[in-house]
């Protein structure tokens, strides 16, 4: 007779199965113990589901009953860690106004999270951060905890918001590939993103992303969550990858790519240990290395020798600000920002000349 096939269904318990098994064949469990070679105690506490099947038990069933022993072991298996699932969510569910915390429903309107309620959702919320448990997850959290914030002192991000937008650029940052990181090539990508800004975001964003990843470096894109009052981050992912995620929070050209060239400052200039999230005038950071980044990004931009000495001749024409522009190979919205940054126009002045981008859901 052939050994059975079989394919364990969710949460069975094989001690359920082994008991029709007898059954079917009128055998008791003792005398099922007597052809195993095993103590008849051990049979019914299998049968009751207190005892687990082990391999030489398997064994000793697959010549009994013909049923493959690794069935029987994949029955058990399956069996116990639907147990364990059981405990799991059970316990979990005494985070769950932990878990409420988050924006679970924007998580559920892009897909990352399904309907769940209690330990359930608690468990999806571990799995969207890739963490083992909720202690794990905090502690995640805690090393984020002395990051170099820079945002409006009017509008502060909302914490969870802000650790659900990080890990949603770590999940992009995973998916993609990128050479080793060399702060030489990132210098030579740089010049030539440069020139990227006077493209279309169409055009761009491709190019950066691809200029980026060849010097070790992921950009991310990624969409600001209700709460969130950030533009960018720029964060090492591990010693040889880095990570710059903007959030376009004000939707023009100047401003993206000012933040992006800040972030790479940050990259370039100081510690591989601090996470710099920069947003709008304020920083808790250690205001030596948000001045450093500003300084360079504002020079690499538009070298300030160059700006001053147009500053010195403006008349205040649109014209002139787009021949400027064009000399120094950049959009005209960037000269326009950095002018009125430094209050020689007002800010309600040549915004026309800005690009300004939107999201296609918006």
């Amino acid at each position: 007779m052939a050994n059975l096939a079989y394919s364990p269904s969710r949460g069975i318990r094989p001690g359920k199965l082994l008991e029709e098994f007898l059954e079917a064949r009128d055998m008791s469990a003792r005398e099922l113990a007597r052809r195993c070679g095993r103590s008849a105690k051990l049979i019914v506490e299998i049968i009751a589901g207190r005892a687990p099947i082990e391999p030489e038990t398997a064994l000793q069933l697959e010549r009994v009953l013909e049923m493959d022993a690794d069935l029987w072991l994949a029955l058990e298996a399956n069996y116990r860690l639907q147990l364990a699932k059981a405990k799991e969510v059970e316990l979990l569910a005494k985070e769950a106004e932990w878990a409420a915390r988050f924006p679970i429903k924007e998580l559920e309107k892009y897909g990352l999270l399904k309907p769940a309620h209690g330990g359930d959702r608690v468990r999806q919320l571990l799995a969207f951060f890739g963490a083992g448990s909720v202690e794990a997850c905090r502690e995640g959290f805690a090393q984020l905890a002395a990051v170099s914030y820079r945002h409006s002192p009017s509008f502060n991000s909302n914490e969870e918001a802000l650790l659900v937008w990080l890990r949603l650029g770590e999940r992009e940052a995973e998916a993609l590939d990128c050479a080793d990181y060399s702060k030489t090539q990132f210098m030579q990508e740089l010049r030539g993103i440069r020139k990227l800004t006077v493209q279309s975001v169409e055009e761009f964003l491709p190019e950066l992303q691809k200029s980026c990843a060849r010097c070790g470096v992921v950009f991310a894109l990624v969409k600001p969550l209700k709460g969130l009052a950030l533009s960018g981050i720029s964060r090492w992912l591990s010693p040889r990858k880095a990570l710059i995620q903007q959030s376009l929070r004000h939707k023009t050209n100047d401003h993206f790519w000012f933040t992006f060239f800040h972030e790479a400052a940050h990259l370039l200039l100081h510690t591989r240990k601090a996470v710099f999230l920069d947003g709008n005038g304020y920083s808790n950071a250690d205001p030596v290395h948000e001045e450093e980044a500003n300084e360079w990004a504002a020079n690499f931009l538009v070298p300030q020798s160059q700006l001053h000495a147009f500053v010195a001749q403006f008349d205040g024409t649109v014209e002139e600000v787009t021949a400027f522009a064009a000399e120094q190979g950049i959009a005209p919205g960037i000269v326009v920002g950095q002018l009125q940054k430094r209050g020689i126009l007002a800010y309600s002045q040549m915004n026309g000349l800005k690009d300004h981008y939107k999201w296609s859901d918006d």
